[in-house]
């Protein structure tokens, strides 16, 4: 990229979004007229393929931002007036599946992908083309090892559950560094697999994708600072589309107002912050956000501040013995009986339907899995029972692992299929036009101090 139009890409962003504010597309009068928001974005679609690094990065997020604003109606309208091989539909498209939402048409990406990499025999009628050599790199050893068991036990469990043809498999050993991680992938290209799944650490991730080539296509099981290469795909259990969904099950009930209350940890913060991003940009507003730690302390004014300003909504991005401690005191200012959404990580910490009562009636992102079964597994208390890498906060990963089995095995369906899907342990499974896996989880809630699911599944 010539560093002078790095240098310019601000003031370029910043032109494009006040000449959205005037500027109107052609089209015909018969046809409703894109949004200004939406000729915007595509303006910046259009230099987006010409850059790259941070300045790819500001790129694309303001091109999020822009079509975030646009309700559902006018965005799938539009999108599906772009033509084929217009650059704002990946972005589109990615939006519309953040929301739940079919796509007009299938991404334009099927000469992206090697499917027929070590004469991969044809798919079943199901979709199902397994590879015919495949690598897992995960990091056995150093300070992930314990995160990478449950993973590579529910890989296994798909795996060895399949009943027809299989992929040879080898396990290489990451040790949970980037270094690690690349020398795991040169390792498993030069003993010739046709695909490889991971590595599982972030920074490992944005090792591999930053290579400047890719030899074997990959599932990478994180998100790095890196997109995933063409041809390639990441698929992870982010902090973050905790919060993107929770404010996504909000808006779908009309909720206008949120008090946002996260963790002090890293999950905390960054769930948290993709809730108010997300749930301003599409049009809610976050009257306040707090940052508690484990003891959270005396929030009562603060709660009572939120209340006489009218929420509708808590969002809680904390643990469950948190959440325990914040309840009451929601309770007593008044938003006891407000819509009350937590992610995932609301469950570390709880166990004992004595204390867990607390968290009646919050409702949280889960797994199918746990929440509703999984045709092909069985249940997960009885897994669980048998196998610790499969019970209590890891059978999240344990799932994890599972779909990452799924998705190797099923990837030609989800990358070049029409509105293709999987049923997964974690969730309903799609891929957007940039190789991200998209998720749209269960929802269950507390009744009783039990977890539950939720009728309709949200």
């Amino acid at each position: 990229m010539d560093k002078r139009f790095g240098k310019m890409l601000p003031l370029l962003l910043l032109l494009a979004l006040l000449a959205g504010c005037a500027t109107t597309q052609r089209s015909d009068p018969a046809q409703p007229t894109s949004s200004a928001a939406f000729v915007s974005a595509g303006q910046l679609a259009r230099n987006h393929a010409a850059l790259s690094g941070q300045a790819s990065s500001d790129n694309a997020r303001a091109i999020q931002r822009l079509l975030t604003g646009i309700d559902n109606d006018s965005l799938a309208r539009d999108a599906a007036r772009l033509p084929v091989g217009d650059p704002l539909y990946d972005f589109a498209g990615q939006a519309l599946l953040k929301r739940g939402l079919p796509l007009p048409r299938p991404f334009d990406r099927s000469a992206q992908w090697r499917f027929d990499l070590n004469n991969r025999p044809a798919a079943d009628r199901d979709g199902y083309r397994p590879p015919v050599k495949l690598a897992v790199l995960l990091p056995l050893s150093g300070q992930l090892a314990t995160a990478s068991a449950p993973v590579r036990d529910g890989l296994l469990a798909g795996y060895y559950g399949e009943t027809r043809r299989r992929p040879e498999i080898m396990f290489f050993d990451t040790s949970g560094t980037p270094a690690g991680a690349v020398d795991a992938y040169a390792r498993a290209a030069a003993a010739g697999v046709d695909f490889i799944i991971g590595p599982l650490g972030r920074d490992e991730v944005s090792a591999i994708f930053s290579q400047s080539t890719l030899a074997v296509p990959t599932l990478a099981l994180n998100r790095g600072v890196v997109s995933p290469p063409p041809g390639n795909a990441g698929f992870s259990l982010a902090p973050e589309d905790d919060g993107i969904a929770a404010s996504e099950y909000l808006l779908s009930r009309e909720r206008e107002s949120a008090l946002v209350i996260g963790g002090s940890d890293d999950n905390g913060r960054r769930a948290a912050s993709a809730f108010a991003a997300r749930f301003s940009e599409r049009g809610g507003t976050v009257v306040n956000t707090l940052t508690v730690g484990d003891a959270p302390g005396d929030l009562s004014a603060a709660l009572a501040a939120a209340a006489q300003a009218g929420v509708d909504a808590v969002f809680l991005a904390t643990k469950g013995s948190t959440a325990r401690a914040i309840t009451p005191q929601l309770a007593l200012a008044g938003l006891g009986g407000k819509s009350r959404v937590a992610t995932s990580q609301l469950i570390s910490g709880t166990g004992k339907p004595e204390l867990d009562s607390a968290l009646d009636g919050i409702i949280y992102p889960t797994e199918v899995w746990a929440a509703r079964g999984l045709p092909g597994l069985p249940p997960a208390s009885l897994v669980g029972a048998q196998l610790p890498t499969a019970r209590g906060p890891a059978a999240r990963l344990f799932a994890f692992g599972f779909d990452a089995w799924l998705l190797t095995a099923y990837l030609e369906q989800l990358a070049t299929g029409n509105n293709a899907q999987l049923q997964g342990a974690t969730g309903e499974l799609r891929m957007d036009g940039f190789g991200n896996v998209v998720r749209t989880p269960a929802w269950s809630t507390f009744s009783g101090g039990v977890s539950v699911p939720v009728a309709g599944g949200g």
